[in-house]
């Protein structure tokens, strides 16, 4: 398992927004684990993290996995993303879960999921991308 890379400085301003913390990267399953803190601004009308930014999470740990997986390589240009809500996301620290099913040359499988801080699922994702070169990498 590898808890740092020099993929884990390529951190997207989106992810500091969401309060994400690498956790770390299973190289054998292919599975990042990612902490998020959502911020109160998060917040639905109910209280919870607004089903919208829940996307928000899934996309950028799937994300996080196919870095990972490519040391740094390719990001995921999502083709689609389906999403499952199974229980409200509390506006406390989160776990997240992302992972690569099957990677080609033009096509990736990924799913995620978001756990809350006694293992129960809360939402979880799947989605169809394209893995592209990082922006900024060719130079």
């Amino acid at each position: 398992m590898t808890n740092q890379s020099n993929f884990t400085k390529r951190r997207s301003p989106s992810a500091e927004l969401m309060g994400s913390e690498f956790v770390s990267f299973d190289a054998d399953t292919e599975t990042a684990t990612v902490r998020y803190t959502p911020p109160a601004s998060f917040a639905s009308p109910r209280g919870a993290v607004q089903g919208g930014l829940i996307g928000g999470f899934l996309d950028e740990v799937m994300g996080t996995a196919l870095l990972a997986a490519t040391d740094g390589e390719l990001l995921p240009l999502n083709l689609d993303l389906n999403m499952t809500f199974c229980r409200m996301v509390p506006l406390e620290t989160i776990t997240a879960k992302g992972r690569v099913i099957r990677q080609g040359r033009r096509i990736a499988f990924l799913e995620g999921e978001l756990y809350d801080k006694d293992g129960n699922l809360l939402a979880r994702a799947t989605s169809t991308a394209m893995p592209t070169d990082v922006p900024g990498s060719e130079a």
